[in-house]
Parts: C-alpha cells; structure tokens; sequence
C-alpha cells in the first residue's frame, strides 16, 4: 500500500532530556536530509544506525538543534516503511520547531495511533497485537505490562489463528461431505463437526474465564474505603500509596470530599477512592461529601470496610455491613494497638467469609495481610504463578462471547439431528468472528475507531 510521509512527536509534551520526532514513508529520508547537516546524508548511511549532526532551517541557514538521527529503512521497522527518528533535546520550543520545519519540508502530521495503524496495514502486527500495544502504554503495574507484552508478541492471536484452522478444516470436511456424500458417511461427518466445535467451544469458554481478571489489570478495579468518621480510612489509604495523600488528625469528619489515587496491590491496580465517613450530619458540606460517598459504594467493585477495634460495633457499623452485602469487600480492625473493644465473633458474622485482617495503621502492621486478601479475592491462584495470558479488551471479549454462543448453537443443532450444510453456517459464522478479533475480516471504521484512541506520535 501506499502512503504519504508522516511526522509526529513520540515523546510526552515538556520538559525533559531528550525528546523524539519521529518519521515514517516514502519522502522520511529525503526530507530528513533537507534538514539535517552531518558527516553523510541520511540517504547515505547504513540501515539501523544513529548519525549524530545538526538541524538547520534551509530558508535562513540558521542551526536550530544538536540532534541525533536514527536511520531505519524499509521493510526492519515498526511500520514496515522507512523511518526517521530526530532526538532532539526535550524542551517545548525546541521540538516543536524540529516538527514545524519537517512539516514545512512535506511531512503531514499524523493522526492518533497512525504509526501503529500502518504497522497493522502493512502486516506488521494483526489487529489483537495493535490494542496490545495500547495495552501496554496505558498499564498501571508491571504484571499489567507483562500481560500487555504478551499480547504484543502475539500469543494471543496465534491461538486466535489455530482455533479458526481448526474450524476451517471442520467446515471444509462439512463441503466434502456436501458434495461428494458417497465418499463420507454422514455419521462420521457429524462426529467429527461435533468433536472439534466441542473443542473449540471449550477452548473459547477458557479463555473467557480470564476476562474478569483481565479487566482488573487493564482498567484497574474501583476500590472505595470507607467507614464511620475516624476510623482510620485516610490513614489507609496513606499507607498503601505511601505518601500523605489524605489530611489525617483526631477530628472526625475531617475528609469532606472523595479522593482519587492509583496504587499496585502485588500486580492489581487499584483506584483508590477514599472517602467521607458515613454518618447523619447537619454540616452542609460534611453531608455533600456523605453522599458522595455513598455514590462510590454503589459504583465500587471492592470495599474496604474500617472498623475502629477500641470502640464497640455501632448501630452505623451495622448499617454499613447491610450496605456492602452481595460486595467484594475486605475487613479492616484497625487501631489494634489500644484495648480491643469490639465484638470480633459478632464482625466475622457480619462479614460473611469475606476476610476479616487485624491492623494498627498507625504501627504500618496489617497491610501485608490486607494486600495479600485483595490479591487472593481477585486472583485465586496468584498473578506469580499464572501464564498472565489475560483476556482484558472488551471487543475481544464481546467476539468471544458471541463465538461460543454460536457454536454452542451448532452444537444443540447436531443434538436436534438438524442437516450439516445448516450447522455449516453456525461454524462458518464463528471463524469469521474469530477473525474479527485479529482483524482478518473487520470494516475500515472499526480500524478508525481503534486507533483513533492511541496518542499523537504512537
């Protein structure tokens, strides 16, 4: 395919070391070189080599940057089409006039994700391995990215691709069947349908039981502290982002908003929500931040409840338990380092089997503990142990779905003795969905739609 040459920034916008512009088509070399003044052309060097020179605008002979010039060519690139990497010195005014005057030189500036939309044009990567590529700019913990690079290698798309073969060869034993039935027993024919859908079905259920999962590494899981005033909620949450976030002294009601922040719990990111304590008040601002905190638990896919275990249970604490029931939710006693008051039979009756972890947050004791249930509530099997091999986009998720449903269909049609060609298309329909995930069949808008979410540059 053809393209014309684009040009973009690659690296974040402000202050920094070095910064990045980058260059992919047909013209990257030769307006590279109208630009930059070195010991050789860029058209001159060797493939895969940095050049080191200057930029000089070519109407006023001025010298503009100190730059290094990687010089990739066509087809060892990300793109698979010749490409120009400018590192110029990180500063605002300074790349951005590198990029104006490589627009000025007949480079376009480049759409969002355009980069990785021509790798997948030109065959570089399928389509799986360019959200994965997303997926790993946008991961919040190293098994996210782990999970993330695994997707861009392909191991996901490669068992996409087996399955599909082996429904391929399913349907193409169907056509045989069709078309020459003297040569094929029609029992064995549906034997051999009902085989190998069966396996693919089982194999499509497999890795949607990973989606749950997946979601939470990609997304992060919506976590909201709370409890009645001072009980120790912003201390926790101060402990597990290891900065004082949260404002924390002996006044109850000091938290009046919902605040937001990112933490890694042994590989599951959390977004954090601390929030107001959940009590009747008549101050007017206190009560806006109740009910936002309200608003979280309703919206919260984990809840961690604090308990004071040198007060009684209160009337407040129980109504709490009643408002996280059904929830994924975590116990916390805390302020164990003073006389324990608390009925602790009658909290672990409450809580359900849900864990239940004694801690002092003011000693740093119980957090281990509290990290380790999050993560075994989650991850049953532990992220450390597992291939990370994660279902987290929800598109794919969405294919799959429909693809085990549809061979399911096939499946009870065998069962209802329904004719092969008529199963035939159940099958059928199913590859093609399958091919829909790696972009073996999928419409040009869909293409737009995905890349349009990546950043400039990528």
């Amino acid at each position: 395919m053809e393209f014309d040459t684009i040009a973009a920034i690659s690296t974040p916008v402000g202050e920094g070391a070095i910064a990045i512009v980058r260059l992919s088509g047909e013209q990257a070399f030769s307006i590279a070189d109208t630009l930059y003044k070195g010991k050789k052309r860029v058209q001159e060097a060797d493939s895969h080599t940095i050049q080191y020179g200057h930029i000089v605008d070519p109407e006023t002979a001025e010298t503009v940057e100190e730059v290094m010039v990687s010089v990739l060519q066509a087809p060892r690139t990300f793109t698979r089409e010749d490409i120009i990497e400018i590192n110029c010195h990180g500063g605002l005014v300074s790349v951005n006039r590198v990029l104006d005057l490589v627009l000025s030189a007949g480079a376009r500036l480049a759409e969002p994700g355009e980069f990785t939309k021509r790798a997948f044009l030109n065959g570089r990567i399928d389509l799986s391995q360019a959200e994965g590529v997303m997926d790993l700019i946008r991961a919040k913990t190293d098994k996210a990215m782990h999970a993330a690079v695994k997707q861009v290698e392909g191991r996901f798309s490669e068992r996409v691709r087996r399955l599909r073969r082996e429904l391929l060869e399913t349907v193409a034993h169907v056509e045989v069947n069709i078309d020459y039935p003297e040569f094929d027993a029609e029992s064995v024919t549906l034997d051999n349908l009902k085989r190998h859908t069966s396996h693919v079905r089982d194999e499509v259920k497999q890795l949607l039981s990973t989606a749950k999962q997946g979601k939470i590494l990609r997304e992060g899981l919506g976590t909201a502290i709370i409890g009645r005033p001072n009980v120790g909620k912003s201390s926790l949450m101060n402990s597990l982002i290891h900065e004082n976030r949260a404002i924390v002294t002996d006044i109850p009601g000091t938290t009046r908003d919902v605040l937001e922040e990112y933490v890694n719990i042994r590989g599951v990111p959390l977004r954090l929500i601390d929030t107001a304590g959940i009590r009747d008040t008549e101050d007017i601002v206190e009560k806006i931040g109740v009910e936002r905190s309200r608003k979280a638990l309703q919206e919260a896919e984990l809840i961690l409840l604090v308990l004071n275990s040198a007060e009684a249970l209160s009337v407040e604490d129980e109504a709490l338990f009643k408002a996280i029931h059904g929830l994924n939710a975590v116990i916390l006693l805390n302020k164990t380092d003073l006389d324990k008051k608390i009925d602790e039979d009658r909290v672990r009756e409450l809580a359900s089997g849900r864990p239940v972890i004694a801690a002092s947050l003011l000693k740093d004791e119980g957090i281990d503990e509290l990290e380790q249930a999050v993560s075994s509530l989650f991850f049953e099997e532990g992220i450390e142990g597992s291939d990370l091999s994660y279902i987290s986009n929800a598109r794919h998720v969405g294919l799959l779905n429909q693809t085990r449903q549809t061979l399911e269909d096939a499946l009870e049609a065998v069962e209802m003795g329904v004719p092969v060609d008529m199963i035939q298309i159940d099958i059928t329909r199913a590859w093609e969905m399958l091919g829909e995930i790696i972009g073996e069949n999928v419409h040009d808008g869909l293409i737009d739609q995905l890349f349009s979410q990546f950043c400039l540059g990528k």
